[in-house]
Parts: structure tokens; C-alpha cells; sequence
């Protein structure tokens, strides 16, 4: 389906929620599988972007484009000033002190990477580092990569069998102790859904002198955020799951620690003077965005991050937690699904991973449940989704998994409900 970018797109909301206004921001929402009707439950993955984000990318590279903090002209002027002005929205979208503290990264990966090497120059041999089971591969392999390089202990939260921290264990193991340096959770699992307590956990680290290091990738789009409330040192986060285009990711980090760290990776723009002798280095946030960086993609966060305020974040937790509440409902009473994670919509994000099996007990692989439902225009993500200790620690494979967001409708829940029934006598040989 071809996008008219000659019209005009729809404003926000601004007042109430009405989950259809917004999804004729959402070209791509409208659109058919098939015979079928788009039902994208796969935002924990990426999101759609509305027009306004389309709008914003289109309109800099048409009138603005240019190299930021290097042309003296009218273009670079009005690229540095659109770029800066994403850094500016970001953080006072996250609370943060001042745009000093954004440093802009290609994804949440590289972002997490950034800090491990930073902040990993001051371990030794025998410190400590404490992740979680249910952490993202991205926040489970740069710390295994610091262990081997320093010779760090990683440490790990188990879970309960509903799916949180378990922070009682935690604490009867002393997982928290003197040789911990680094502490690094998600605040929301990818797979389970579950909200960390990360204030909590903050507090705890804080008291032996451990920096908190979090990954906001499903936090931040879903739930509002104020880092300071958080208790979290650094934390990364991505654009492409908050409506913003592919290729930003965010580190956020308070300003008198970024400021003591080195620089992760050499080149333009991160650097005071060069010399043959040796180079001296920008202050953050610069010092740690080398090169030329991602300017469109900043102006698309920068126009998601007014979409969602125009929303207002607050209203799309409510939505978040209502179609979640909804879903855990609807795949809890059909015969066969499993729900991993918490079953009730408290503390918990949208992701909604399961298993399916037929009646006869018979297990139906997440990819063939993914492929299936696609055949009917419904769109989950079938793997281990990128948290494969997490799938051992639950003793399966794989699982499916849904995934809403501000435009996610209970129609489309439904659609997802009865299209796992259709799955599940598929192969259970009801055809």
C-alpha cells in the first residue's frame, strides 16, 4: 500500500483515549494479509510508526539534511539544531537532569556494550557483576564479555514460579554483597512481561557502592519514565519500539558519572585535540559519539516522543494494562495455552509469551503457531526472543509471543483468541 505524504497527518489525542483516532495515524494498521486483516501483535519486537514520524524523517531530509556540529552554513545550522533538539525531547521525556545525560547510540545493544566497556575498566579479578535469568541477550552477553576480559564473576536473580526476582533468595544468598560493582536488569522482561522493582533493587546495590545499570528497551515505550525516581545509574533504551525509526538507541546516565567515564569507541566529533602524541576527549555527551551520528533518526524520536506526549503516557499505560488484563483473560480460558510470567495485568508489561498444545497434549512448536496465525493476518513472534537462559531456566524451547501497544485493540485480542483455537484443532487434526 502506497503512503500519500502529500496530505497533511492526523494531531494526536490530547484529551481521552480513543484507540481508533489513533490508529488512522498508522497507515500500515489498515492494511490486509491476504484475505485478512492486519492484527499486529508484535510491538515488543518493533512498532508502527504514525504518520507524524514518517512526516518528520521526510521534511529533514528534504529541506534540512546536512552534517551536524561541523557545517558552518544554514543547513548544518538547521541539521544541529534539529538534532539537538531530539536530545533535548529525549530527556525531558525520561526526566533526566539535562540533555548533557542523552547520548545517542545506533540501538539499545550498542548502548548496553558502551557501558560495559566503560564502566568495565574498573574491575578486577574477583569483582563481581549481577544480572537476572530473564535478561535480553543484550544485557546478558557484553557482561559475560567483561567477565572473561577482567576476570568478574557474573552472578544471576533466579525467578519465582510466577515470573518476578526473586529478591527473598537474593538476599539469603547475599547475591548483592561488597565484591558486587555492577548491577544490570531489565525494568521489563521481554518474554514474561514482569515490571522489576528497580528502586528496590537500586537501593540495594547503591549500599555496597554498586553502579545500576538498566535496560529500559520495554519500560520506557510503555510506562512513564523518570530516571530519578528509577535509582538507576545509566540506562539504555531503544527507539524503534517507542514509534521512532531503527538505527537510535539511547543511553541515558547522570552527568558527574558519564563524565568519569572513557570514551568506547575513537574518531571525529568525541574529541577535544589530536595530536601524533595523543588525543585529549570531549565532554559527554560527545565523548562517547564518535563519527558522524544519527541525525534523521534523532528528528523521528524526536516526533515520536511528541506523539506519544501529545497521547500522554500515563493514558497509554492505562491502555497498555487494559488490553494486557484483557489478553491474559481471553488465552488463559482457551484449552491448551500456558501462560509464562505473571497471569494478572499487575507489574506487568504487554508481552504476553505462551505455549500451545492440542488436546491430546500434543506440543505446537511456536514457529509453526507463528506461521499459522500469520495465515490469518495475525502477526506474533514465535522463538526464544532473544532470552534463551530464560526459556532453559523454564525448561522449554521456545515459546509464541503477543505483544500490544497504544493502538492495540480487545477486536484484535479477540482475533488473536479464536485464531489460537483454530491453531491448536488445526493440530489437534479438527480441520
Amino acid at each position: 500500500m502506497a503512503l500519500d505524504l502529500t496530505e497533511p497527518p492526523l494531531a494526536p489525542v490530547t484529551v481521552g483515549y480513543d484507540v481508533e483516532r489513533i490508529r488512522r495515524d498508522f497507515p500500515i494498521l489498515q492494511r490486509r494479509v491476504g484475505d485478512w486483516p492486519l492484527v499486529y501483535l508484535d510491538s515488543a519486537n518493533t512498532s508502527q510508526k504514525p504518520v507524524q514520524v514518517v512526516k518528520a524523517l521526510e521534511e529533514h531530509y528534504l529541506e534540512h539534511n546536512a552534517n551536524v556540529a561541523r557545517a558552518m552554513h544554514t543547513l548544518g545550522a538547521e541539521a544541529t539544531e534539529a538534532f539537538e533538539g531530539g536530545r533535548t525531547k529525549v530527556a525531558d521525556f525520561i526526566g533526566a537532569a539535562g540533555p548533557q545525560e542523552i547520548v545517542f547510540t545506533k540501538n539499545a545493544t550498542e548502548a548496553l556494550n558502551l557501558v560495559a566497556h566503560s564502566l568495565g575498566g574498573r574491575l578486577s579479578a574477583g569483582d563481581e557483576i549481577v544480572i537476572s535469568v530473564l535478561e535480553h541477550h543484550s544485557n546478558i552477553v557484553p557482561w559475560q564479555l567483561l567477565a572473561q576480559r577482567t576476570g568478574a564473576v557474573l552472578r544471576w536473580f533466579d525467578i519465582t514460579p510466577d515470573g518476578r526476582l526473586d529478591l527473598e533468595a537474593a538476599a539469603a544468598h547475599h547475591l548483592i554483597n561488597e565484591r558486587t560493582r555492577i548491577v544490570s536488569v531489565a525494568w521489563v522482561s521481554n518474554v514474561l512481561g514482569t515490571v522489576n522493582p528497580i528502586s528496590e533493587i537500586a537501593a540495594m546495590a547503591h549500599r555496597v557502592g554498586a553502579h545500576v545499570v538498566v535496560d529500559g528497551s520495554q519500560g520506557v515505550p510503555q510506562l512513564p519514565t523518570d530516571v530519578a525516581a528509577l535509582g538507576a545509574d545509566l540506562m539504555a533504551f531503544t527507539g524503534h519500539k517507542m514509534l521512532g525509526p531503527t538505527g537510535i538507541g539511547v543511553l541515558w546516565g547522570r552527568y558527574e558519572l558519564l563524565d568519569t567515564l572513557p570514551p568506547f569507541l575513537g574518531g571525529g566529533e568525541m574529541i577535544e585535540v589530536v595530536r601524533l602524541s595523543g588525543s585529549t576527549f570531549a565532554p559527554p555527551p560527545r565523548r562517547f559519539e564518535a563519527g558522524t551520528p544519527p541525525i534523521a533518526q534523532a528528528v523521528g524520536l524526536g516526533a515520536a516522543i511528541d506523539y506519544l506526549d501529545g497521547v500522554g503516557m500515563a493514558n497509554v499505560a492505562a491502555h497498555e494494562q487494559r488490553i494486557t488484563a484483557y489478553a491474559l483473560s481471553r488465552l488463559s480460558a482457551i484449552d491448551g495455552v500456558g501462560i509464562l510470567g505473571p497471569t494478572k495485568a499487575v507489574d506487568r508489561g504487554g508481552a504476553i509469551s505462551f505455549t500451545l498444545a492440542t488436546a491430546d497434549g500434543l506440543e505446537v512448536h511456536p514457529h509453526d503457531v507463528m506461521q499459522l496465525l500469520d495465515s490469518h493476518g495475525i502477526a506474533v513472534r514465535g522463538g526464544h526472543h532473544c532470552a534463551r537462559p530464560l526459556h532453559d531456566r523454564l525448561g522449554i524451547g521456545a515459546s509464541s509471543r503477543a505483544s500490544g501497544y497504544l493502538y492495540t485493540t480487545l477486536a484484535e485480542i479477540d482475533a488473536l483468541a479464536d485464531g489460537l483455537s483454530y491453531v491448536r484443532d488445526f493440530f489437534g487434526g479438527k480441520r
